[in-house]
């Protein structure tokens, strides 16, 4: 492209290029772009701001990145990958012994694996999930203790000072993270600071952490990071294992358990 081609694309041309070059590599170098594009790196960046600003990528040092699916609301979340997380649930499930405690996560996938649970498990279940704990009502094997405080609603989930409080008191065996987005080098992220702060208490009081992650939230990144790799038991997912992500995180030492196989 030359330089009177790249001045006289439009704003909306751009974001349309940006948005395929995203979507084809995984990631956006904003210098690289300018370069070919033949304009300014501030006018890239300022793109993507509008384009972060529009919920349509994550912007970060020197780029961008694929967002999270998990930004929606509760209610598209939920059906957003459906058979994917319930492909993800059976495998998490696996991860559970009879007769452990095991804390689950909020979100629309841990929903998925306290739907998956037999109905015949004796076990104690640990949440800060209200949407969770009603899934178990009918698993009378399952002792449910639900983590009170203030109800952070995107997620259905309880955060904030009273529910950090009161996951200082628990002990379990096993700690089902969710997420909004899994990165090689931006690490386990979601997209509130307080929740954030609270999956790192919770898995502060397990024995193991597995982090859940389900196909759309490989390689994509949400605001806030959660925990280092080096904190976790392994990551649960059901994304091709020939993803670049992966086969990162595995020369990383991550232990990646494929729920598709």
């Amino acid at each position: 492209m030359n330089n009177s081609e790249g001045t006289r694309m439009l704003a909306a041309e751009r974001h349309a290029l940006l948005l395929t070059r995203l979507a084809r590599d995984g990631k956006l170098v904003a210098k690289d772009i300018a370069t070919e594009l033949h304009l300014s790196p501030d006018s890239i960046r300022r793109d993507l701001r509008e384009l972060a600003a529009a919920g349509l990528c994550q912007r970060v040092y020197g780029g961008a990145l694929p967002v999270s699916a998990a930004i929606a609301d509760y209610a598209t979340r939920a059906g957003i990958e459906v058979a994917s997380k319930d492909q993800l649930a059976q495998a998490a499930v696996r991860l559970i012994d009879p007769g452990s405690t095991v804390i689950l996560d909020g979100g629309t996938t841990n929903l998925a694996v306290a739907r998956a649970l037999p109905p015949d498990l004796f076990c104690t279940v640990i949440t800060h999930s209200p949407t969770i704990a009603s899934a178990l009502l009918d698993h009378s094997g399952i002792e449910v203790i639900i983590l009170g405080g203030r109800l952070f609603k995107h997620s259905a989930v309880t955060c904030g000072a009273a529910a950090m409080e009161a996951a200082q008191t628990i002990s379990a065996d096993l700690f089902l993270l969710g997420v909004a987005g899994v990165h090689a080098s931006e690490g386990l992220t979601t997209g509130d600071v307080e929740e954030a702060a609270m999956k790192r208490a919770l898995a502060s009081r397990a024995a193991e952490t597995y982090a859940l992650a389900s196909t759309e939230k490989v390689g994509a990144m949400s605001r806030f990071r959660i925990l280092p790799f080096e904190q976790l038991a392994g990551i649960v997912t059901n994304h091709p294992a020939h993803d670049p992500t992966l086969l990162e995180l595995q020369e990383l030492g991550v232990a990646i358990i494929n729920a598709a196989s």
